[in-house]
């Protein structure tokens, strides 16, 4: 007999996402830091999916097409994780929820912001506790590796996935693998550091594939 899943938390949960408008509305510091644009929150609540993904914030084609890691970044990531687009996108397979819900815009060179402030303290806690059946998180980036494994992160990005065998090892559910964000910016630390493609990502790939099977 198959197991019923009761989502309806979930779906009120994702629903209160989209509806969120606090870096407008509210913003962190007042009126001056409002988000200069209209909010578009993208996220992925599943009530099923084993594995979470947790990165920084969407990018700009994200927030014009609502549907997460939908650029360059998704391709390198989806070859990371060795699925097709279609199983990146089943809800029963991969939660993907970001730090930031929404797109933060751009500095003065032209460079993503960080995520927002305001998404954290407000929705981090609820969109864990909404999924207790998550196994695997995968946390994108110093925003994501922050929250999910606190003091224990390395001092810096490098350091963190550096230590990845010690923090997958820390925690038995949720098991927290720290990545760095697959953006072409990274193309370089990729390349300077070789043990991610030839020890991390073979455990990451069998991890995944246990998982989403």
């Amino acid at each position: 007999m198959t197991d019923v899943v009761d989502t309806s938390g979930v779906e009120q949960l994702g629903a209160a996402i989209a509806r969120c408008r606090l870096c407008r509305d509210d913003p962190m510091g007042g009126q001056q830091f409002r988000l200069p644009h209209e909010p578009r929150p993208v996220a992925v609540i599943s009530g099923k999916a084993r594995i979470l993904i947790a990165g920084q914030a969407p990018g700009l084609r994200v927030h014009e097409t609502g549907l997460p890691f939908n650029d360059a970044s998704g391709d390198r990531l989806r070859d990371w994780l060795q699925v097709r687009r279609e199983e990146f996108y089943d809800p029963g397979r991969f939660a993907i929820v970001p730090m930031g819900f929404c797109f933060p815009g751009y500095d003065a060179k032209g460079s993503d912001l960080p995520p927002r402030r305001e998404c954290a303290p407000h929705w981090r806690a609820r969109v864990m506790a909404a999924m207790p059946q998550i196994e695997l998180v995968l946390a994108i980036g110093q925003y994501a590796q922050k929250w999910h494994l606190g003091p224990a992160r390395g001092k810096t990005m490098t350091g963190t996935v550096m230590d990845w065998r010690w923090h997958l090892g820390r925690n038995a559910q949720p098991a927290v693998l720290p990545l760095p964000h697959p953006s072409w910016r990274n193309t370089a630390w990729l390349k300077r550091n070789p043990w991610f493609a030839e020890e991390l990502l073979p455990e990451l790939q069998k991890r995944v594939k246990t998982l989403v099977s």
